[in-house]
């Protein structure tokens, strides 16, 4: 957004139901008379609650090949914002959301980070998708001492004290997929992912638990992000994978959408050639049409078919926002859950004075318990929370079928216990290491 909008106040009214307003700030750099906060102020404070409202940051990709996933957690995490300001806020004060645009580039995402710390002075954010927007943003936060809630599955391998991780780990997500696979739809697995960091870390672990279990890997092929070029990987996959085998997917983005629709083109269907998404959700299949995903599948947390009073609560009071054609996903759901236990520990940690202590709301927040759209979480002390598991296989009306499920919510483990590097290794906050005095981000088991 331009500098010439001068940081103007936008007032997003809700449905009568909802009865109040979300406040949203425009993009803008401060007028030079208002304050900012310095990168001299004190490492566990943010000047974000002190005035009438608890100010936050939401950075995700508004545009570029990202945007056709992140905006729809923009949208979720914003419906939070407006439930909980509905209900009078926290301590009587509102949340004022500024949103900034990480245009699906790293190094942008880095630099608004930046800006809603020191210039927005936000109390916490919530955002990023890519593992490499995380991966841009973590010196920020953590140079900082500040605070990100990141919604989105990853590939684990760290473990940060200034990130809290909504979405799945690998063995939440990953792992459990790779077991359905191989017990019903072959052993012989090629991967195909976007050219960056979640989809080698997690074709990574794939290997090697389909080393340890008796699969194997028979190709693997990466695209740039935003890449369309599929045609020699199709080719690859036929020739290696005449009689047919599984698909592991990590592409994210547009290159989805060409993809699907190069694979049934050469006769690749989901008969023969099942493909597993992990960064496919309702949202993406409604972009790149049902006709081409039909009958594939994808390994998450959350669907929008979960039976469940809180899910359908959520699923309604999102179209009632937003329109009633809108869909809900994993991504949005994690985002939604994100507001909701940063609100809870903010609560805990004493209400409407305390967001700007964020030591204080940061270990509040372990424990928190919420009734989530996908079933009870658990934030733990490792900064992961607990989630039920499922596979979902993509229906006529672009909804999923879940036809795997856990039952009961899975406990996260940030580092890989099929990595020969991270195998003994865990992680807890509340742990102090004997050697050094410092709480535990990585500690043998």
């Amino acid at each position: 957004m331009s500098s010439s909008l001068n940081r103007r106040k936008f007032l997003i009214y809700g449905s009568a139901a909802l009865g109040t307003s979300l406040l949203l700030k425009g993009c803008a750099p401060a007028p030079s008379g208002e304050t900012a906060a310095s990168s001299g102020s004190s490492p566990n404070a943010a000047a974000g609650g002190t005035g009438d409202t608890i100010k936050v940051g939401v950075l995700h990709s508004l545009s570029g090949t990202m945007a056709i996933s992140e905006k729809s957690v923009v949208d979720s995490t914003l419906l939070a914002i407006e439930e909980i300001n509905a209900a009078g806020g926290i301590g009587g004060k509102k949340i004022e959301a500024i949103q900034e645009d990480g245009a699906s580039d790293w190094p942008t995402f880095a630099e608004k980070a930046k800006k809603l710390i020191e210039q927005d002075q936000v109390v916490v954010i919530f955002g990023c998708w890519t593992s490499a927007s995380r991966k841009a943003v973590l010196p920020v936060f953590e140079e900082k001492n500040h605070m990100l809630y990141y919604p989105v599955q990853y590939e684990g391998q760290e473990c940060s004290k200034n990130i809290f991780y909504t979405g799945a780990a690998p063995n939440q997500q990953i792992e459990p997929s790779v077991d359905w696979l191989l017990e019903n739809k072959g052993k012989n697995f090629y991967l195909v992912g976007s050219d960056y960091v979640f989809p080698k870390t997690a074709n990574t672990i794939i290997k090697a638990q389909l080393a340890a279990k008796g699969g194997k890997t028979v190709g693997e092929d990466y695209l740039p992000l935003g890449g369309v070029e599929v045609a020699p990987i199709i080719a690859k996959i036929k020739s290696v994978l005449p009689d047919g085998g599984v698909i592991y997917n990590t592409l994210n983005g547009d290159s989805n959408v060409a993809f699907f629709k190069q694979m049934q083109g050469a006769g690749l269907n989901p008969d023969k050639y099942p493909v597993m998404s992990v960064s496919i959700a309702e949202e993406e299949v409604k972009a790149i049409g049902v006709e081409f995903l039909k009958g594939h599948y994808a390994a998450w947390n959350y669907f929008m078919t979960v039976e469940s009073p809180e899910n359908k609560k959520y699923v309604e009071s999102f179209r009632k926002m937003y329109g009633e054609d809108r869909v809900t996903n994993d991504p949005m759901e994690a985002g939604y859950i994100s507001v909701n236990i940063w609100k809870q520990a903010v609560e805990k940690a004493g209400g409407a004075g305390s967001p700007t202590d964020l030591e204080k709301v940061r270990t509040a927040a372990y424990g928190q318990a919420f009734d989530a759209p996908e079933g009870p979480v658990k934030m733990n002390s490792n900064h992961h929370i607990s989630k039920t598991v499922r596979i979902g296989e993509v229906r006529e009306d672009g909804l999923f079928e879940i036809v795997f499920s856990t039952p009961k919510p899975i406990d996260p483990i940030p580092w890989n216990q099929f990595v020969t590097e991270t195998k003994g290794f865990a992680c807890d906050w509340t742990k102090t290491d004997v050697k050094s005095g410092e709480t535990a981000g990585k500690y043998k088991i």
